[in-house]
């Protein structure tokens, strides 16, 4: 299955949504990964293992990984965090092969391919950046530095990743949207050939438009 035709969040960005969800109690991480890793019949299991080995592998510390991924699921900031994120990737990159091994035996993670060109990266930032008050005033006590870690997965790792956890982030705190952005959102998900529900499922908050 192409991504383009995956209609719903995928990759790293799209777990998160999957630990927001009402069953969280009812499995183990594990599990949720699991089942995230087997749907559409494992169509899945590539984009979150791509997406997992990219920021495993990439110069973003523990800390930030730990930041982005509690607020892309909505959780509130924690000053105890475990420092166990890039242990969590690994378990997430061997769920994610195990999976893809089911159809395909022979099946060998490698490093992903190079992230897309500089204008889109030049794009996804000007839009972080924007919505950056917004975000800070929605996440609270350390805001300021999951923008700041945003900025640094699409510079220094992948700028479609830091986008859809930038869009994950907007959904899972209620960030306003205003109009002229949503559609800047959508032109830039129609560039990274997304499908139109990656952008936006329903959840985005919609304001009245200043820009």
């Amino acid at each position: 299955m192409r991504r383009q035709d995956i209609w719903v969040d995928f990759g790293l960005s799209g777990l998160t949504k999957w630990f927001a969800g009402p069953w969280v109690g009812e499995a183990t991480p594990e599990e949720i990964v699991a089942g995230a890793a087997d749907w559409g019949d494992g169509a899945y299991a590539a984009t979150l293992l791509e997406d997992a080995l990219r920021l495993l592998e990439s110069p973003v510390s523990t800390r930030v990984i730990a930041l982005l991924w509690r607020a892309a699921t909505g959780l509130p900031h924690d000053h105890d965090m475990r420092g166990d994120e890039r242990a969590w990737l690994g378990e997430i990159v061997r769920i994610c092969a195990e999976r893809i091994r089911r159809n395909e035996p022979s099946f060998t993670p490698v490093p992903p391919d190079p992230p897309v060109d500089g204008s889109l990266r030049e794009a996804v930032l000007e839009e972080i950046r924007k919505a950056a008050p917004a975000v800070e005033r929605a996440v609270g006590p350390g805001g300021a530095e999951v923008v700041a870690g945003l900025e640094q997965v699409v510079v220094q790792v992948d700028p479609d990743l830091g986008f859809r956890l930038f869009l994950r982030v907007l959904k899972a705190h209620l960030v306003p949207v205003t109009e002229s952005r949503y559609l800047r959102y959508h032109e830039l998900g129609e560039r990274f050939g997304h499908h139109e529900l990656v952008v936006d499922d329903g959840t985005l908050q919609s304001a009245s438009d200043t820009d």
